[in-house]
């Protein structure tokens, strides 16, 4: 690997063991390696992801070492995708992000087979995490993204003192879960309503679903763009909330969109009525997917023929699913 990059075994062995971050890297340098990379035959999908990887690094530099009041947290900067939110994921719970399980092979010397924090690190993690959100809470609606990013990444945390915390600083915002469409407080109770999904209480939810998107349209398009953006389907880097406003949904591609709810709805059960819901909003806006990837539109069929035979679901979700799966299940071989 060293001879065909043209550096010394030490440089490959600091950025396997990440002595040499390729985060320090000159921007020039690490697109040369990228490039290099692919034409050895480096895997497509994990190149991919050393932005998202890098990113991930930075906030958790940040979080370990809170940047001083003048300089923003990375949190409080872009907002982040699920790529992002997935190697986060990957480093303080070891759960490997789902583009990369099965294909990382085992490395080779002193190196960890995964970049799994230790329980110190983890644990000072958590806990900044918790400090930035109550310091931001302070902060209104200028603070809210570093809030809401924030206040989900600490539902990675699966200790049982994390589980009273969060619980706590969640519950007692369940009462913006139902802010409306448009609101600058709209995607900070999408945030919450989700958390508290993963946490195991989906009432806010489904909640939120109810009374915060359905039939609003400036709020059916924030979900749909918000969606667009968190699977890739919306490339452009976001640095705040406000491409989420556009109701024309345009800048992404809906069919990278459906492609991504599908991957997606198997993926996270925990969230499965609002991957319901989006499935069906976005198939109304564009009724003409279905044609337009006619092996996609069947194998999603499958999936919700799937999960209206399982009965664990709303039962707005169930009139929703069923015409979703009406639209899809007709599609020609």
């Amino acid at each position: 690997m060293a001879e065909a990059l043209g550096v010394d075994l030490g440089t490959v062995q600091g950025r396997e063991s990440g002595r040499r971050p390729l985060a320090k890297m000159k921007a020039g340098a690490f697109l040369d390696l990228k490039r290099r990379l692919l034409a050895l035959g480096a895997n497509h999908t994990a190149l991919a992801l050393l932005d998202a990887a890098m990113d991930a690094d930075r906030i958790i530099e940040a979080t370990l070492a809170p940047p001083e009041r003048s300089d923003p947290h990375p949190l409080a900067e872009w907002v982040h995708t699920r790529d992002t939110a997935h190697m986060i994921a990957w480093a303080v719970n070891g759960t490997p992000p789902p583009a990369l399980r099965g294909r990382s092979p085992s490395r080779r010397g002193p190196v960890a087979p995964a970049p799994l924090m230790g329980a110190q690190a983890r644990d000072s993690f958590f806990a900044n995490l918790g400090d930035a959100v109550e310091a931001a809470a302070q902060g209104g609606d200028s603070q809210a993204l570093l809030r809401r990013q924030a206040l989900y990444l600490t539902s990675y945390d699966r200790s049982p003192e994390a589980n009273t915390w969060a619980a706590h600083a969640l519950h007692i915002r369940r009462a913006i879960a139902t802010a409306q469409g448009g609101s600058p407080r709209w995607a900070e109770a999408r945030y919450t309503a989700t958390a508290l999904a993963r946490r195991g209480d989906p009432i806010p939810l489904l909640d939120f679903i109810d009374r915060s998107m359905a039939d609003d349209d400036a709020a059916e398009a924030a979900n749909l763009n918000y969606w667009a953006y968190w699977v890739g389907a919306l490339r452009e880097p976001q640095a705040n909330d406000h491409f989420m406003a556009d109701r024309a949904l345009t800048g992404w591609d809906p069919v990278t969109l459906l492609r991504g709810l599908a991957r997606g709805f198997e993926e996270s059960p925990g969230y499965v009525d609002l991957y319901a819901h989006s499935l069906w909003a976005l198939l109304t806006a564009h009724t003409w997917l279905p044609q337009a990837s006619p092996a996609l539109a069947r194998s999603l069929a499958g999936r919700v023929a799937r999960i209206l035979d399982a009965g664990v679901i709303s039962p707005r979700s169930r009139r929703e699913l069923g015409a979703v799966h009406y639209v899809l299940r007709d599609q020609p071989h």
